[in-house]
């Protein structure tokens, strides 16, 4: 083959019209991410983008919106049990999940009901 994959460059999860500011406070607020500019262009669609590291979650608008339940983004973390205190003391539940071997993991959902998925692999 003549290409290659390089990277993810981006997860988009969905959200309702005029989340953006409920959005801001969950994934800058609670779980730290830095919001970004989006490109003039797409502004006028709404919706709000973040990164970390270096990946970026886009959240766009949707409508008619419907949460993704099941498809999800998967981020690895250091330090899941200081993630879990955080949200427990943001009232964000979550819920613990002990099936993929040599990982600590949760799920949670976003404001808006998108599925996530937090892991920690354990050190060997």
């Amino acid at each position: 083959m003549s290409f290659i994959f390089k990277s993810i460059d981006h997860v988009q999860l969905a959200a309702p019209k005029g989340s953006e500011a409920i959005a801001k406070q969950f994934f800058s607020g609670i779980l730290g991410f830095q919001e970004i500019e989006k490109p003039e262009s797409l502004r006028k669609k709404g919706g709000v983008w973040f990164t970390f590291a270096n990946y970026q979650i886009h959240i766009g608008i949707e409508e008619p919106f419907a949460p993704a339940k099941k498809a999800h983004p998967a981020f690895q973390i250091e330090n899941l049990d200081a993630l879990k205190t955080h949200l427990t003391e943001n009232e964000v539940s979550y819920i613990v999940d002990t099936d993929l071997p040599g990982a600590n993991r949760i799920y949670l959902n976003d404001p808006f009901g998108n599925r996530i998925e937090i892991l920690e692999w354990n050190k060997v």
